[in-house]
Formats: structure tokens, C-alpha cells, sequence
């Protein structure tokens, strides 16, 4: 489900060490230009991932201009002072590799998979769009139109993406993450070439960006083909402090109602206001994690899985997530699908009731022992996702992480008690800080 968190990848304790020892270290080095790097080294079969992150996304975006940074993702797909319109991806292609982009709200990221001796050639590719982009008045109203389609088709034909987008603006009254990365319709139609460039020029620059290479190489191998095209790069003078508006205190828990004729389907999403999880010290963040898990992010065994889904059949899902890698505070919440002929306020009541219990009751350590247990499990696998590991080093640092914050992880969610979860559950399972949100079905909607 959407719902689960993207950002929970853990490491296991003794035997993924083992397996990390197997694929490679990971190493770091930084260019005088201020471009970092960051090394994951998989010797097992001759393919490399390339990443560029840049320290932007859409919470970064001048008030206004919501969308810019997704944008301007499409458009360094344009033409550079050597490259024509599109050729990017064809030369890419045409190496036998696969490419692809991503925005979200505290970065924007490139990647490319190809042989490893297509290296060089991607590394000179992505120098030289980071300083070298050539744009049109022309490609920027088309690519706009593009931008406006993407909104129509992933957005306003979905009522679960409409709901989640009205949900995260009641939920955030003053941080910019209230703002859909994609942007506002109304904004995206005023984004112009000057929005663009003027974007690109400030945030497009080696000190602002972390290269992610993860394969069969070394990092001396990388090192020195990073000077050889990103070397001479020069850096971004006027990057502003990464200073965003935070959150007052919430006074007063927020409920929500949306209907859409195209959804079928009722359920119950809850949100609250969470911390996130903090360069060397990252316990709490832990404790939120396991959390999760404990009460609806390990299926049926979850607490709102036993209780209302097979207990009380109530339910016919349950989750619960956290957003945990973050660049400011972000959410922990869950969702709940009511079974034929239980009504959204039934469900919620149930909801609160087995929440005030956990409260009071505590955890259930076999449980808890057992999530350890499979979190370390998964993880095993996890390390044989080279793009995926590479992808969890380039998330951590735009969310002023560290490596060593994402090496340590596994020893910290592992190392997290009873009482830390209890801990972490009491403050911030606050209704004063959550958004409650109903999703009608046609016939509850009629019914008002």
C-alpha cells in the first residue's frame, strides 16, 4: 500500500555485516568544488549504478512557483551545449543502460544502470547537464503541458491522490511540505523559461549535489573519473540556507471528510506530526519505526490487524507507516478498511479504543522479538538491490544524514526496548497533533 513508509531500510546485526563484506565497502570523498561521493562497492556481476542528488526538492521552491522542482526534472531531459533535445536518454539507451529521474521534497535525483565500463561515459554525461542545460521558450511550454497531463493523470483522476494531497495541507499549516511535490494546477500553468533557469542556476551546482556510485568498482576508480568530469565544475555562489518555516505548536486535532463519485471503496487515514530522525542519535526515530511495525506495518500479527481485522472483524486492512528520513519533521500515522456494513465511525471508534489499550497495556515482547527477527531478515535481501542501496545512501544525506547514520541503523533498531516504544507512542500519538481523514463512499456521501 501507499501508505507504507518508503524510508524504512534496516540492516541486520551479524549476518548482513557478513554480506556487506561479500559486495564491498563503503567509502566517501569530496571534489574542491564541493561535490561529494559516496562509493558502494558490488563486485559480484560488471553493473553500475549512477546517481547525482542534488540538495532540492520541493519544499525548497520560492512561494509561488509550487511544481518548479519536478519541472525542472523533465527539463534536464532537454538539450545541453553539446547534446540535442532528448539524446540523453537515447545515448543511454543505445549503451545498453537504463535511465530515469525522481523529485521529491528535500531532493531531486538522476540515476543510470549500465555496464561498468559505460561509467565514464555517464559521468560525463550528468556534468554535463548540471551546468551545461540549453532551454527553449518552446520546450518549456511543452514540457509544461506535459507536467499538466502527469498532474491530470496521476492526480486528478485519482481520489486517493487528491485525498492525500488535501490531507498533507491541513496537516502541514506552515512547513512547505504542505505543498504537493507536482505542484499546484494553478501555479504549474504560470512556470515559465526564467522559473526554470533561474531555479537551475542557483541549485544545479557540485556543492549542491552528492554523487551515489554503487557496482563493480573502486572507490579510486570513481574518485578519479569524478575529478575528471565533475573536477572542473564550478560551484553555485548564491545557494540559499536550507532554512524552511516550521510548525507552530497544534492546538486542536483537524478531522477531514472527502467524497469523489469515482471511489468505491471507504477507509480511515490518521495522521500525526512526528520527529524525524537525527544525524547521531537517531533512538527515537528507532523506537517510531518499530512502532510501525508493532501496530499495523506487520500484516495481520499487527496490533490493528489482531484487534480489528480478525478479532473484531471490523477491518479487511490495516497499516501504519513513518516517515522517518526526512529533511524536517514529518508524519506517523494509519489507515483502516472497513469491512461490508461497518461504518467509517464504527471503525474509528474501534481505532481509538485499541490505541488507548496498546497505550496502557504495553507491548507484546514476543511480537517485538519477532519484528526484530524479520526486519533483519529482509534486509538480507534488501543488500541485493544495488540501485536500492545506492538509493538509501542518496535519501540519508539530502536528509542531512550521514553514512555512518545509515551503517549504525541496524544496531539502533535492534538495540530499541519496550520502553522506548512506549516512550515514543505517548508522545506522539497526540490527537492535538493529528489529522484525521474520511474517505466516503458514494453511498455515504448521498446519505448526508
Amino acid at each position: 500500500m501507499i501508505f507504507r513508509a518508503l524510508s524504512i531500510v534496516c540492516s541486520v546485526v551479524a549476518l548482513p555485516m557478513m554480506v556487506q563484506a561479500e559486495t564491498g565497502k563503503v567509502s566517501t570523498f569530496s571534489l574542491d568544488n564541493g561535490l561529494k561521493g559516496i562509493v558502494i562497492e558490488d563486485h559480484r556481476a560488471p553493473i553500475v549504478t549512477n546517481m547525482v542528488w542534488y540538495n532540492v526538492g520541493a519544499a525548497d521552491e520560492p512561494p509561488g512557483m509550487s511544481g518548479v522542482a519536478h519541472f525542472l526534472e523533465h527539463l534536464m531531459f532537454k538539450g545541453t551545449k553539446t547534446l540535442k533535445p532528448g539524446e540523453f536518454s537515447k545515448i543511454v539507451k543505445d549503451n545498453g543502460g537504463v535511465d530515469n529521474a525522481f523529485t521529491s521534497f528535500d531532493y531531486t535525483g538522476y540515476f543510470q544502470r549500465v555496464a561498468v565500463d559505460r561509467l565514464p561515459l555517464m559521468m560525463q554525461l550528468e556534468a554535463d547537464r548540471m551546468r551545461n542545460l540549453v532551454l527553449t521558450e518552446n520546450e518549456v511550454l511543452t514540457e509544461r503541458n506535459v507536467v499538466l497531463e502527469e498532474r491530470n493523470s496521476r492526480t486528478e483522476s485519482d481520489p486517493g491522490s487528491l485525498f492525500q494531497e488535501q490531507r498533507r495541507a491541513v496537516m502541514f499549516m506552515n512547513h512547505p511540505y504542505r505543498t504537493p511535490v507536482i505542484g499546484w494546477r494553478h501555479e504549474i500553468e504560470q512556470l515559465n523559461l526564467d522559473d526554470a533557469i533561474a531555479f537551475y542556476k542557483t541549485y544545479y551546482a557540485p556543492n549542491n549535489a552528492t554523487l551515489v556510485v554503487a557496482g563493480d568498482v573502486t572507490p579510486e576508480q570513481v574518485k578519479t573519473l569524478a575529478e575528471e568530469y565533475f573536477g572542473a565544475l564550478k560551484p553555485s555562489e548564491n545557494i540559499p540556507p536550507r532554512i524552511r518555516p516550521q510548525e507552530p505548536p497544534h492546538l486542536s486535532p483537524i478531522r477531514m471528510t472527502f467524497s469523489d463519485p469515482r471511489q468505491s471503496q471507504p477507509y480511515i487515514v490518521r495522521s500525526y506530526l512526528a520527529p524525524k530522525r537525527v544525524s547521531g542519535d537517531q533512538s527515537e526515530a528507532a523506537a517510531l519505526t518499530m512502532l510501525s511495525y508493532l501496530l499495523g506495518g506487520s500484516g495481520i500479527s499487527s496490533v490493528l490487524g489482531q484487534k480489528l481485522q480478525l478479532d473484531q472483524k471490523l477491518a479487511v486492512y490495516t497499516d501504519a507507516w513513518y516517515d522517518s528520513m526526512s529533511y524536517d519533521p514529518e508524519t506517523f500515522g494509519m489507515y483502516a478498511m472497513p469491512r461490508p456494513g461497518v461504518t467509517l465511525e464504527q471503525l474509528e471508534t474501534a481505532m481509538d479504543k485499541v490505541l488507548a489499550d496498546f497505550l496502557k497495556e504495553g507491548i507484546d515482547t514476543e511480537h517485538l522479538a519477532r519484528l526484530k527477527t524479520q526486519i533483519a531478515a529482509e534486509d538480507i535481501y534488501e543488500l541485493d538491490d544495488q540501485s536500492g542501496v545506492a538509493r538509501t545512501y542518496g535519501q540519508a544525506i539530502t536528509a542531512g544524514l550521514t553514512v555512518a547514520d545509515v551503517q549504525s541503523w541496524s544496531q539502533t533498531l535492534q538495540a530499541v526496548t519496550p520502553d522506548d516504544i512506549m516512550a515514543a507512542a505517548a508522545k506522539v500519538l497526540n490527537l492535538k497533533n493529528s489529522v484525521t481523514g474520511l474517505m466516503l463512499a458514494p453511498t455515504e456521501e448521498r446519505s448526508e
